[in-house]
């Protein structure tokens, strides 16, 4: 599928109160927000704490109906506290005015959006035919799950350095695009129809959106079946009305953002939620009912939950090895770079791409080509030809976790004092929330 988008228009919406604490608890800084019940409301509060890389260790969240009490325990990607004021005012001033249901501003950029099935080599097929296009690629992410692949591209007038506008020239884009795109002639890898869109969503939400419409869930992965990534229970609670999710797996930054985004846009609510990491481990516990107050009423309907969450959690999970290529930016950049992979047996499974300051900043995960983690002769070789001082492995950043020192239960008791409302009793007489250890 390829859409074009060109503008984008905002809704305000105004969460009521946030309090950023940093001296309750000592392994983390506490984040309380409270607010009129919404749909989307959750996502918005969680999708400005990860777009910071912030990890939230833990989160406690309850609804009366009416109104939302959320607190996250959150720290930076190495664990720490945060401690610059700078960040600190920026969290509760975007939480505070939040732009609910918010659409990203294309800046001057044209926006494609692609879906299909996945192969070797597909990434650079792309960029080749938008480099002979005379089309700059500025920012762009691409992810990989299933088979299916799923990316979307903001692209500026190599020459210019203006949106690309003419009817004939994006009609052609398009095409170009959709052969690269039905290059096995699988009638299952078909681009769909062009649609034109007016609002561009936030990125990595409409990712998984845009792999949701895929369907890309139905096919669990060879991975999955070896060595499961992701454990998810579902289970109705009738005498409360409500619908039960667990969902167990390794921690990462953004997990919880890629949960509530799912269960978002599958249109649940979030009444209750627990969510608790220890080690490298997850455990995300959320009471839900549909949009109309009802739990989930059907075995497929349960089964298609537990399917979409395995699949919201995996999309992300990075495989491959991580490289980071630092390069001034010009036009053909990426097709000669994603060409160089191509042509030595790596497959890209993901890739972030930014430019900034005319300075290519472009992170991609590779593997072999069956998929598994490729040499490390074969990456020196390749770092060698794109050039050492550009192209560098990088670790895998990962969410770290400080033991604490046996003061997480009070730390917690005086938080839910602090916050001194009738939700948090609704909590404990629901058995929602946990020991913090």
């Amino acid at each position: 599928m390829i859409s074009c988008l060109f503008s984008s228009k905002i809704n305000l919406y105004i969460i009521y109160r946030v309090v950023i604490d940093n001296g309750v608890c000592s392994s983390a800084t506490i984040v309380k927000v409270d607010s009129p019940r919404g749909h989307g409301i959750l996502l918005e509060a969680v999708q400005i704490l990860t777009d910071l890389n912030l990890s939230i260790k833990k989160a406690y969240i309850s609804s009366d109906g009416r109104w939302n009490m959320d607190v996250f325990h959150v720290t930076d990607i190495n664990g720490n506290k945060l401690n610059d004021q700078s960040v600190l005012s920026y969290i509760e001033q975007s939480i505070e005015t939040v732009y609910y249901g918010e659409d990203i501003e294309v800046n001057g950029l044209t926006a494609l959006e692609l879906t299909g099935t996945d192969r070797i080599g597909l990434l650079s097929e792309m960029f080749a035919v938008l480099s002979d296009l005379n089309c700059d690629v500025v920012d762009a992410k691409l992810w990989t799950h299933n088979g299916r692949v799923a990316s979307i591209i903001y692209l500026k007038d190599c020459t210019s350095g203006s949106p690309i506008l003419d009817p004939h020239r994006i009609s052609n884009i398009e095409g170009r695009l959709k052969n690269v795109l039905n290059g096995d002639n699988d009638v299952n890898s078909a681009a769909k129809a062009c649609v034109s869109l007016d609002v561009v969503t936030h990125v990595e939400r409409r990712l998984h959106q845009l792999m949701f419409e895929d369907r890309d869930y139905e096919k669990r992965s060879k991975r999955h079946e070896r060595d499961p990534m992701v454990v998810v229970t579902v289970q109705n609670w009738a005498e409360r009305g409500y619908s039960v999710v667990n969902v167990h797996c390794r921690d990462r930054t953004k997990l919880l953002f890629d949960v509530v985004c799912t269960l978002t846009d599958m249109e649940y609510a979030v009444f209750h939620a627990t969510i608790n990491t220890s080690s490298d481990q997850a455990h995300l516990e959320f009471y839900i009912r549909h949009k109309d107050g009802s739990p989930i009423s059907s075995e497929a309907e349960r089964q298609r939950v537990i399917q979409c969450l395995e699949a919201a959690v995996e999309r992300r999970a990075s495989e491959g090895v991580r490289l980071e290529l630092r390069h001034p930016d010009k036009q053909g950049l990426l097709a000669e770079v994603t060409r160089t992979f191509r042509e030595n047996g790596l497959n890209v499974t993901r890739t972030e791409i930014s430019t900034s300051c005319d300075m290519a900043t472009n992170i991609f995960y590779v593997t072999d080509a069956n998929g598994n983690g490729a040499d490390s002769k074969l990456i020196e070789s390749v770092r060698e030809k794109i050039g050492l001082e550009w192209l560098r492995v990088k670790e895998i950043p990962s969410v770290i976790h400080k033991k604490g020192d046996g003061e997480e239960e009070q730390q917690t008791k005086a938080v839910l004092v602090s916050l001194g409302s009738l939700v948090w009793k609704n909590l404990f007489s629901f058995g929602l929330i946990k020991s913090c250890s």
